[in-house]
């Protein structure tokens, strides 16, 4: 049985923005996945469950484990074992790959059925569209600086569409604090908050737009 994901959103790609036992991690991470070395791949993730979502920070690919693992044409048990971590198979590449559409055009056939997607929560992608967009509207409302500073990578909102509880978390480095977002049916509910401060926004944002229904609530 898959388990979802402890659902961050991996929106930090500058490696100055991590310590130095999380980018060594990380590397480590992504290296064992692009050379298709699983063992190591999830000794790591038996460490760090959280980073299954994760490509290498600061690298151009956007490509996660579970999109080596369709790449290379990994065993079947590798791929349903990542999916059990956490791995999300709507999650694009930075080309707009899921590791299906990787697998498919690689021949691997063995993988396109594991990787098939699993919608939980049934949104038209035209709307689930429409949504991110006012969300990313949001987001530049509140942190633009941020956004540009930190080269943040922003949410998609596909992956929600398959976790048992759609609800992600966007860290913003410098804000001391980030987003909540959850969809509930065809609305995305959204709240940005800042830890250190205690202050904080609600939205509601439809395929139409965004709308505040709470302020000032941490």
């Amino acid at each position: 049985m898959e388990l979802d994901n402890t659902s961050t959103w991996d929106g930090v790609t500058l490696r100055s923005s991590y310590s130095g036992w999380v980018l060594e991690g990380r590397d480590q991470l992504a290296d064992a996945a692009k050379a298709g070395d699983w063992q190591t791949v999830f000794d790591v993730l038996g460490r760090q469950r959280d980073w299954v979502n994760g490509a290498r920070v600061g690298g151009t690919s956007g490509y996660a484990p579970l999109h080596q693992a369709a790449w290379h044409g990994a065993p079947t048990d590798v791929v349903l074992r990542l999916v059990e971590l956490g791995a999300w198979r709507t999650a694009r590449t930075a080309k707009g790959d899921r590791a299906v559409d990787i697998a498919d055009r690689r021949g691997h056939r063995h993988l396109v059925e594991p990787l098939k997607p699993v919608i939980r929560h049934q949104v038209p992608a035209r709307t689930i569209a429409a949504i991110q967009q006012h969300f990313y509207g949001v987001i530049r409302g509140r942190v633009n600086d941020l956004v540009t500073e930190q080269q943040l990578r922003m949410p998609e909102l596909e992956p929600l569409t398959e976790l048992r509880s759609p609800a992600c978390w966007f860290p913003v480095p410098g804000m001391y604090g980030g987003f909540n977002y959850h969809l509930e049916r065809d609305e995305l509910v959204s709240s940005w908050m800042r830890v250190v401060g205690g202050s904080g926004q609600r939205h509601i944002i439809t395929e139409h737009g965004a709308r505040l229904v709470d302020e000032g609530f941490v």
